[in-house]
């Protein structure tokens, strides 16, 4: 009689997924279940695109440990162990919470752990991927910062409004180039903040009433988009590599909660220190002391802010927003 097998396919990145490793797993691991005559249903293929090995946090993999817990099959098929979790100590989690199910874990491309050295191979393999990881993350994360600061523009985030990225060529390094009419918006904008003391929402009213595109050409202005650009050095000529850093989330929000407090993006960032950005040179829109006008007035507003929020909890000790006289 045929053991009933479930399989799990993971990649971790878009590229992987318009490449099709994920299909490609799947089918591997289908072909192994047929020969071994382990049958496998269609609703038991269970398949995470695009979530990172290093979370437990996925849908497909939640899916067959309930499975496991429910006592409905006997083997979990997947093509490597990293692909059931890129940490070492996930890999054994899993595995054991599987093993007091009954459920078997077998890999294609490891040995199988059944043997105390078989096991020890298993655990060997688990370790290495995870520093494979690391290295390969430190190695990136070095070679972005020596790119940066040889000038090359290419580890920047795309180029902000105003700007249009060219690509490297045979002739010529990856560059900004000025697109003039948005570079107009970004001069009028700097002009309403600093000359004509707007304020952000006057700002963004106007540029909603002139009908000047935003980057995407849909939607309107916000304040929140005019801030951003307020604050971006590379209107003076100084686009900037390194301004934040990942960090772990801090606030857990209702959308948050409702999904057992895990997502996807598990982890939010924060802006570092000033003194730690890399500054790339690309063509100015404003000048330097125009932009340092603006800082100047947006660090005023904030401080002006700060004042009338203390103002207000000062007068309202109840916290209901409603000052009390």
């Amino acid at each position: 009689m045929k053991r009933t097998a479930a399989i799990y396919a993971r990649v971790s990145s878009e590229r992987q997924k318009e490449e099709g490793t994920i299909a490609s797993q799947t089918s591997l691991l289908l072909e192994h279940a047929k020969v071994h005559e382990l049958s496998v249903p269609a609703e038991w293929i269970f398949e995470d695109e695009g979530y990172s090995g290093a979370m437990l946090a996925r849908p497909g993999l939640e899916r067959l440990r309930d499975l496991a817990a429910e006592g409905q099959i006997e083997v979990i098929l997947v093509y490597a162990p990293d692909r059931l979790s890129r940490k070492y100590a996930y890999q054994v989690l899993l595995m054991e919470e599987f093993s007091r199910h009954g459920v078997e874990t077998l890999f294609l491309k490891s040995v199988a752990a059944e043997t105390p050295e078989e096991r020890l191979m298993l655990q060997f393999q688990g370790m290495i991927a995870e520093y494979e990881r690391a290295q390969i993350a430190e190695r990136t994360r070095r070679g972005k910062r020596y790119r940066a600061k040889a000038g090359w523009v290419n580890v920047l985030c795309g180029a902000p409004y105003g700007y249009r990225y060219i690509k490297k060529s045979e002739h010529s390094q990856a560059y900004y180039e000025v697109v003039e009419a948005q570079a107009e918006a970004v001069r009028k904008i700097f002009a309403w903040y600093t000359q004509a003391l707007w304020s952000l929402g006057a700002i963004a009213r106007q540029l909603n009433q002139e009908q000047i595109q935003t980057r995407s050409g849909r939607g309107l202005w916000e304040r929140s988009t005019v801030w951003g650009m307020l604050r971006n050095p590379a209107y003076q000529g100084s686009a900037c590599f390194g301004k934040t850093e990942i960090c772990a989330r801090q606030r857990i929000t209702r959308p948050l909660r409702q999904k057992g407090g895990y997502s996807r993006r598990s982890s939010s960032s924060r802006e570092k220190e000033r003194s730690q950005w890399i500054e790339i040179a690309v063509p100015a829109l404003v000048s330097k002391e125009t932009f340092a006008l603006a800082q100047e007035r947006l660090a005023q507003n904030k401080q002006l802010g700060s004042f009338a929020i203390a103002a207000l909890a000062a007068t309202d000790p109840s916290g209901t927003g409603t000052a009390t006289h």
